[in-house]
């Protein structure tokens, strides 16, 4: 494991006059963000919110009998990984075999690369990651011929004798990775099996960018794919084309995972781990994973499902004109690939309490460092927002604001700092 980190004045957001600190010393400094006594804008993680989300997915989990390794590129924090393990993860997955070689250098036991894996010197990091760590267990995806064929040839070259645990992929059209047909499906497990260089762990897929937020059209798309799924399996169980005796169906995103759990422990005669993939439950978000997960909560009867757990905090430090105020956070500080983000709460900066922003406040746009916010210059007075208040909006996919952050403060309910987390971006 790396050497533990320090955290320091050269992160954004940490006090400038304040010696480094280990996390464990984080807690004692009794900072407290609504009296200002960290600079602005911050990114904070809230601590009730994540140990609700993590013991509703553990719940998930467990009533169906499945296992998750979430997808830990969501954060790249070694910390919150380790949440995730003790709630009983299986492993981590990764989006490439840096990222996994951080996760296994940090403790993680099984990491689980959701992507193909077929440059040299991908191949060459990931030997030398299990020739490091003897214990580890490590997955990755296959979907074409050309790319079985270019693992061997890697393999010959550098004398490799071992044969590397990999998932079968299946995809959609004009999707994302995995084979289109039955028959490439067939032809791929197939190959996998007779190769000195790969072993056939299971059968992968991905649902996650076709959900509508429309249950019957999700359901459709979901069982399609998992129809799909169960044939490959059952003819790969016949043909012997499986490596161990448990066989791996892993899917599920983190807006329609409900779905596919529901199709992840056929019953084939076998031991069947199902895995889930969710990465965004953890930290969830204020708009378009909430908006999923209303639909999820529909579909399950469920009043209650995941919690918010991401804001950025910013100053309010200039009111140009009219309706318009200027936030200190932008592109650089707060994810805005899929929505900009939505004021929640604001305060006076001065250790006043928070409350809810009223309805007409909205960000319109970013630049580098800024947020426009707008709002309704014939409402009261009281209702404008003031130079020096402490405005904290919500995010719209987790993913795309962790990148932006090497450090984010975990706070309680009445934003006193009690921990931190680090990113390995």
């Amino acid at each position: 494991m790396p050497a533990a980190l320090t955290f320091g004045p050269h992160l954004k957001g940490f006090p400038a006059g304040q010696a480094p600190l280990w996390r464990e010393q984080i807690t004692q400094q009794g900072w407290q963000l609504l009296r200002g006594d960290l600079a602005l804008p911050l990114a904070v993680l809230k601590q009730s919110a994540l140990q609700h989300n993590l013991h509703w997915m553990r719940n998930f989990c467990v009533q169906r009998g499945l296992s998750i390794a979430p997808h830990g590129k969501a954060s790249m924090s070694p910390e919150l990984w380790q949440m995730q393990l003790d709630a009983g993860a299986w492993g981590i997955s990764f989006a490439t075999v840096f990222q996994a070689a951080v996760g296994a250098r940090h403790g993680v036991p099984v990491v689980l690369i959701a992507n193909q894996v077929i440059q040299p010197a991908e191949l060459d990091a990931l030997a030398l990651l299990h020739a490091e760590r003897p214990a580890l267990r490590s997955l990755f995806l296959v979907d074409s011929l050309g790319q079985v064929d270019a693992i061997e040839a890697w393999a010959a070259a550098r004398g490799f004798n071992e044969r590397l645990e990999v998932l079968l992929e299946l995809g959609m059209t004009g999707q994302r990775t995995g084979c289109r047909t039955a028959e490439e499906a067939r032809q791929i497990a197939r190959r996998i099996h007779a190769s000195p260089a790969l072993q056939l762990a299971g059968i992968e897929c991905y649902e996650g960018t076709t959900a509508a937020c429309d249950h019957a059209k999700d359901r459709a798309t979901v069982q399609h794919l998992m129809d799909r799924v169960d044939a490959i399996v059952r003819e790969a169980i016949a043909q012997g084309w499986f490596a161990h005796e448990e066989i791996i169906l892993s899917a599920g995103g983190s807006a329609i995972f409900d779905l596919v759990a529901e199709r992840l422990t056929p019953q084939l005669g076998r031991p069947v781990r199902g895995v889930l993939r969710s990465g965004c439950y953890l930290t969830h978000d204020h708009q378009r994973y909430t908006r999923y997960l209303c639909c999820v909560g529909e579909r399950l009867n469920l009043r209650e499902t995941l919690k918010p757990a991401l804001e950025v905090l910013a100053c309010v430090q200039s009111q140009p004109e009219p309706g318009l105020a200027l936030l200190g956070m932008g592109k650089r500080d707060v994810s805005y690939d899929l929505d900009l983000p939505q004021p929640v709460w604001r305060s006076n900066g001065r250790g006043g309490a928070t409350q809810p922003v009223p309805s007409h406040w909205h960000i319109d746009a970013l630049n580098d460092q800024h947020a426009y916010l707008r709002y309704d210059p014939a409402a009261p007075e009281a209702e404008w927002p003031r130079l020096g208040d402490t405005v904290a909006s919500g995010i719209s996919h987790p993913c795309t604001t962790f990148d932006k952050w090497r450090w984010l403060p975990v706070v309680d309910d009445g934003y006193c700092v009690v921990d931190a987390v680090s990113t390995w971006f």
